[in-house]
């Protein structure tokens, strides 16, 4: 898929339920991942502009907070089938940008929607509980908006992990400032476009383009209450740091290194396939991409599956390209060192070229056999579509290697036998878990998200535990005398 460009646009900023000229004197050219094309510029923003959203986004947000649950979602239900109505639309957007095919894209649009349905079913989950503690004394809780919420969104899936984060942060009544990845800004100006032709009132969902300036300044802003960030291991750990640092609440999701651990006993047929889709899917530029399979003695003839399989798939058609020119060699360093080590590289995608598209970041898929547990291709976040396998001889030494790693996003085993499940489940250090699951993204009303390294701050971004995180819990203690309990229902 090529798309046209005719005109580089020059973007702006969305606030206030418009496009707003940026302050910035610096642009970024935003380049198709694969064809090398430039399709637009964007800005980067200092804390000038942040501060104009944020002031624009706290008027609309008294007025949002104060309109019952029932009402904010009504505009979710308009916002969902608009979604479903354009999702090809989205999906060309988002294949462009970022270099998706547009089949990976399409899906990733149809995953955020499923969060902004999530969204709309705020008014059957949001109710407090209320008891009565003694004769005459009730307490309950009541849930209110945080205010003004920050969204900090990666390059790799730039229409659903928005998605994520700003279709229940304003079902909660809070207003949203959206910072999508200086790489792939043109999903979000679209997402608040057809949020603003939904009837969101102005001001409750805007977009400030940027880089690191705009990240601090909205670490920073006093006007922001809450943060949500999805990225890079260190990048999460500083926002982390320092949201913590001026007292906002923050949920950062980092990096992984996930692990398959594949027993003699699985399936060899859904194990191969299971873990070609998990490490070449999106161009294993994802967080729950499988990087490392973890073999345990004799199951070459899967692994020789699993090779087949990935060798089978033509970039262009089944592989999307790498998003930059710098990722693309920084990922062809990591074959290239394990090629000097005497690594063997049983599959490899270097040189790989799509004809009608040479000018494009492409990457075939590459496996790495024989991989010592320490070497970096084992250790360190490479991605991109390469997996290296590690062979042991036992589960024991599989387990061992797992628990090792500082990452905590996801892990997978692949058996036929149920007790080995349940030990794998109960003894991986990661906070998704896959039985004969090679990318275990939990779906609604369960929560994405990982542990120790891949996740810095308290509990998940989606699911029943984001509802926590976007809002504030009154606890109200309440006793009347009996005259005064009477009220108009008496």
């Amino acid at each position: 898929m090529s798309t046209q460009v005719t005109k580089v646009e020059q973007l702006a900023n969305w606030i206030g339920g418009k496009k707003v000229a940026a302050s910035a004197k610096e642009f970024l050219p935003v380049t198709a991942p694969s064809t090398g094309e430039v399709v637009a510029e964007v800005p980067l923003c200092g804390p000038a502009d942040l501060d104009k959203a944020v002031k624009v986004a706290s008027e609309a947000q008294r007025e949002w907070g104060a309109t019952p649950v029932k009402d904010r979602v009504q505009i979710l239900f308009r916002f969902k089938a608009m979604l479903e109505a354009k999702t090809d639309q989205l999906a060309e957007i988002c294949s462009l940008e970022n270099g998706k095919t547009v089949d990976e894209a399409r899906a990733s649009v149809s995953r955020g929607i499923e969060c902004v349905e999530y969204a709309t079913s705020l008014p059957q989950i949001f109710q407090g509980r209320l008891m009565e503690v003694s004769r005459g004394v009730e307490c309950r809780t009541r849930r209110e908006p945080v205010g003004v919420v920050a969204g900090i969104t990666p390059f790799n899936f730039p229409a659903m992990v928005p998605l994520w984060m700003f279709p229940l942060a304003i079902a909660s009544g809070n207003a949203f400032i959206l910072k999508p990845s200086e790489q792939t800004p043109l999903c979000a100006m679209e997402l608040a476009a057809i949020a603003a032709e939904c009837g969101l009132p102005a001001g409750i969902l805007n977009v400030v383009h940027g880089g690191r300036d705009i990240v601090e300044a909205i670490c920073d802003h006093p006007g922001i209450g809450g943060v949500g960030f999805v990225g890079s291991t260190g990048v999460a750990k500083a926002v982390y740091t320092r949201c913590s640092a001026n007292g906002k609440r923050v949920r950062a999701l980092g990096g992984a290194k996930n692990h398959l651990v594949v027993m003699p006993d699985a399936d060899p047929e859904m194990t191969a396939s299971n873990i070609v889709a998990s490490f070449t899917g999106c161009a294993g530029q994802r967080c729950m991409a499988a990087s490392v399979v973890i073999a345990v003695g004799e199951v070459g003839p899967i692994l020789d599956r699993v090779r087949t399989q990935a060798a089978s798939l033509v970039p262009g058609r089944d592989l999307g390209s790498i998003i930059s020119r710098k990722a693309h060699e920084r990922i062809v360093a990591y074959i290239d060192k394990a090629e000097k080590d005497g690594l063997s590289i049983v599959l490899d995608g270097r040189g790989a070229q799509v004809p009608d598209r040479p000018e494009g970041n492409w990457l075939a898929p590459t496996i790495i056999d024989h991989a010592p547990k320490d070497h970096p291709c084992s250790c360190e976040e490479i991605f991109g579509p390469v997996l290296s396998i590690i062979r042991v001889s036992s589960l024991d030494e599989a387990m061992e290697i797992e628990n090792d790693n500082p990452y905590g996003n996801a892990a997978a085993i692949y058996t036929s036998n149920g007790g080995t499940a349940e030990f794998f489940s109960a003894n991986a250090r990661a906070g998704m878990i896959g039985i004969n699951v090679g990318v275990p993204v939990p779906r609604e009303p369960f929560g994405f998200g990982g542990l120790f390294d891949s996740r810095f701050g308290d509990g998940d971004l989606t699911g029943e535990q984001a509802i926590d995180f976007w809002t504030i819990t009154k606890k109200v203690t309440v006793k009347w005398s009996a005259g005064n309990r009477a009220n108009w229902m008496s």
